[in-house]
Order: structure tokens, then sequence, then C-alpha cells
């Protein structure tokens, strides 16, 4: 059994959705196609997928097999592909998940640079409003986490931020600057959906937290929309101080009640459980590991 070709023609299967559209892709028959697959579950010894006459679906030793096999398949690519090359030049597509805040705000302005420093490596890059539940099926995933929250994941943190208060000054203007919290209840809350009640917390000090029910003009889960909102006057918004820091040097965002923070989050990067991380994975990290404006010290 040529076990490498076998490897890729059962993650190729699950790529192209079926046996049919794989042998397609690889330019080989159904029949090989068939009979590769069932020779690696026989050298495994264990069933990787449930085939039907419409569908396939992953076993739980396929779904963790090909989880592990991507990483694989993608070190001996770029094994060969430096071997090829005579460089140490990255080449093929890194595959990334992100929420699409952190892709418009944090991904994006890299990716120019990025490109100028690896112009044979591109970025795949899928947005999604809860990316931690997709991590397994990509190279890397750009997460936000509240603090406390523990997800079965590897992740590294790249910066810290909070969630603050801010209007801009047409809104102020007109409908005043609030001075306590308890002076939220008389403006208009543009908010991510969830609870009901606003709740501040101190930014320093052991003082008590704050709930404040405010007046909701505006919810949405969208992170653009929000900022958009509040960019335009229509109320007062809590936002991610690291993705809202160019608005606020520009002074179209005012940071309302600085004593006071609605949240405090780590933007990091989260990792398959592989025992192998590819080269390029690894250069993306690196890559991102570095100060992002805005980020909360």
């Amino acid at each position: 059994m040529d076990r490498l070709l076998s490897m890729r023609v059962f993650q190729r299967v699950i790529d192209e959705g079926g046996f049919a559209a794989a042998a397609r892709a690889l330019a080989l028959s159904p029949a090989a196609v068939t009979r590769l697959v069932g020779d690696l579950e026989a050298h495994l010894g264990a069933r990787l997928m449930q085939r039907s006459t419409r569908s396939i679906r992953l076993t739980e030793a396929g779904r963790a097999y090909l989880e592990s096999l991507r990483a694989i398949l993608q070190g001996i690519d770029e094994a060969e592909a430096v071997a090829a090359a005579g460089t140490r030049e990255l080449q093929g597509t890194l595959r990334i998940v992100s929420a699409p805040a952190l892709a418009a705000h944090v991904l994006a302005p890299r990716i120019a640079p990025w490109r100028a420093l690896h112009p044979r490596l591109a970025l795949d890059i899928a947005t999604d409003p809860l990316p931690q539940q997709l991590v397994a099926a990509f190279d890397l995933g750009l997460l936000l986490l509240e603090d406390g929250c523990d997800l079965n994941l590897a992740v590294r943190p790249l910066a810290r931020t909070e969630t603050i208060l801010c209007a801009s000054p047409a809104y102020l203007r007109r409908a005043g600057v609030p001075g306590r919290p308890e002076a939220l209840a008389d403006h208009a809350c543009l908010r991510f959906p969830g609870a009901r009640r606003l709740r501040l917390q101190p930014r320093q000090g052991a003082a008590s937290a704050v709930e404040v029910e405010m007046p909701v003009a505006l919810q949405s889960a969208s992170f653009e929309l929000l900022c958009q909102a509040a960019l335009e006057g229509a109320g007062i918004a809590a936002l991610a101080s690291a993705l809202v820091a160019p608005q606020l040097a520009r002074g179209e965002l005012v940071r309302l009640l600085p004593a006071w923070v609605a949240g405090r989050f780590t933007i990091c990067a989260a990792l398959p459980r592989r025992t192998l991380m590819p080269a390029r994975t690894r250069a993306f990290l690196d890559f991102l590991d570095s100060p992002l404006p805005g980020a909360a010290s």
C-alpha cells in the first residue's frame, strides 16, 4: 500500500465531499479512490467514515485521524517545496478562522506586511461569530475571549483589551455627557445581544460592580454595525478599546466614564490540538505576536 497516497486520497474525499469528486480532483478512477481508502482503513484497523449512496460521514476515529493528518501532510508539502526550490520560502495556503471584528481590525491591516515577507504563502480567512467551535478544521483561529473563559484549545494570548463605553461628539452635544454610571439610564444604548442590564466594573480598585438598565436603541451581533452607529451619533456603545483605538485617537469617538469598564478580554490565537505545527502556521503566529494598537496593558 502507498500509505502517503492513501492519506492524501482520504483527505481529498472529505474535502471534496465524496469519492467521485475526489477521483476527478486527483485524476484517479473512483474504484482506485475506494480501494486506497479501504487499504488505509485496513492498515489502521479502524473505520474512518460511514458511507451511504448520498453522503459520507466521519466516524470519531476518522475525525481524530483527519485532524492529525492535515498537519502531517502540510509538513510534507512544505518539506518538498523547500527541497524543490532550494529555499526556505514558505508556500501554499494558511487557513484561518476569525471573529468578524478581529478579521477586519486585526488581520486586515497585517495582510500587506505579511505578503511582503511571504509572497508565495496565501491566506484563506473565514469569519464566524463563534470561531472557537471551528478551530479544529483550520490551521489557526483568532478569538476574543472573556476573562475566565476556559476552552479545550491551545491558545497563545496576543493582547489584552477592555470593553469601554464610547459615543460620538455629536451625540454627547445633543444628549449630554454622563458623569456617573447611574446617568446611563437616560441614554440610548447600542449593544450586543445579551443581558438587559449593562454591568460596569471599576477599572482599578476594589469597588463593587454597578448594573444599569439603559434604553436599547440598537441591538446587533455585528461589531461593525454598532461601531458605525456610534460614529453616526445613534447612542452609547460598549466596544473593545483595541478595535476602536483609531476612532478614539482621531476624536471621532469619545471614551466615557474612564474609571469603569464593561468587560476585560484577551485577543488570542488558537490552535487545533495537533502533534505537529506546520512551519507556515508557526511563522504567522510569530508575525501576529506583536503589540496591537489600543491594547490595554
